[in-house]
């Protein structure tokens, strides 16, 4: 990168061809490079290749369990998404963020030197900021992140058991014991996350390049009520195509519906005006419809 760190990253390539689009892939919070491990290989069978790295602070990535700030991740971004350019000069180049990936991409996209990249696909991106959160969250997050910024707690035993990510247990199993998976997390990194995040809800309006924007109804992290709030907040955009889908979770790419997700994705880069082949409704007017988010 521009300071020297080395970010590690997985690839996938098509086999036999040149790839003729090409996904720069970011991943979650306290998640790393592997987590399009099943996006990865099915995209490539169809002629796209995905790049996806570890964010600062991640994974294998410098400053493990360091929440990096927005200005420095933006500009890997814009590092990295050049040198695909450079070495794919012929192929459509798309940036696609899951969760907390989603909230960088919109933080980078949505910034007045955006990444020089073709599209944007957001994952059930993190929109749970400032704003959404309650006053207690957000007086006792401010005052944890300054008392004892650097002390790590893990999530507490009702919230992993009742709260999950996804309906893919496997996945969720393999998560947990997967060894570049930050289990306990500081709370000053809690407090990062949360500025992040409402940086992409601020900016996901911004965003000028074709944006595809995936939810699914069973989101229980980045719940409805923030989810509309940003795409209120963000208005009319016709840039910006969005799926909701009745069987999803948060983790999309990794849900027992995962392959859905991948066809749309794939459906959507070859043509972005043309409907998501699931017919997944939209994001938004499906939301508005629904009593909780009120």
């Amino acid at each position: 990168m521009q300071d020297g760190a080395r970010l590690p990253y997985l690839r996938w390539s098509p086999e036999g061809q040149q790839p003729w689009a090409v996904i720069v892939a970011l991943h979650g919070f306290n998640d790393h490079y592997a987590s399009f491990r099943l996006a990865g290989p099915w995209w490539a069978q169809r002629g796209i290749e995905t790049w996806a790295y570890d964010q600062r602070g991640f994974g294998l990535a410098p400053g493990r369990g360091e929440f990096a700030a927005e200005s420095l991740t933006s500009q890997d971004l814009r590092t990295i998404v050049a040198l695909v350019r450079a070495q794919r000069p012929d192929a459509l180049i798309v940036v696609a963020g899951e969760s907390m990936g989603g909230s960088s991409a919109i933080a980078a996209f949505g910034a007045d030197a955006p990444p020089d990249a073709d599209r944007v696909v957001l994952l059930a991106p993190g929109v749970w900021g400032w704003s959404s959160q309650s006053a207690f969250n957000r007086a006792g997050l401010w005052a944890a992140a300054r008392l004892m910024g650097a002390r790590q707690v893990e999530p507490p035993s009702f919230a992993v058991r009742d709260i999950r990510a996804s309906d893919n247990t496997l996945e969720l199993i393999r998560n947990g014991r997967d060894p570049l998976s930050i289990l306990s997390t500081r709370f000053d990194s809690l407090y990062g996350l949360v500025d992040l995040m409402e940086t992409a809800t601020l900016r996901l309006g911004r965003i000028e390049k074709p944006t595809l924007l995936l939810y699914g109804a069973h989101d229980q992290i980045i719940t409805k009520r923030p989810m509309r709030r940003a795409l209120e907040q963000a208005g009319e955009r016709p840039n910006l195509t969005t799926g909701y889908y009745a069987d999803g979770w948060h983790i999309l790419n990794r849900d027992l519906q995962a392959e859905t997700v991948f066809a749309d994705v794939e459906a959507w880069l070859r043509d972005p005006a043309r409907p998501l082949p699931s017919g997944a409704p939209a994001v938004l007017p499906t939301l508005q419809t629904d009593p909780k988010t009120r």
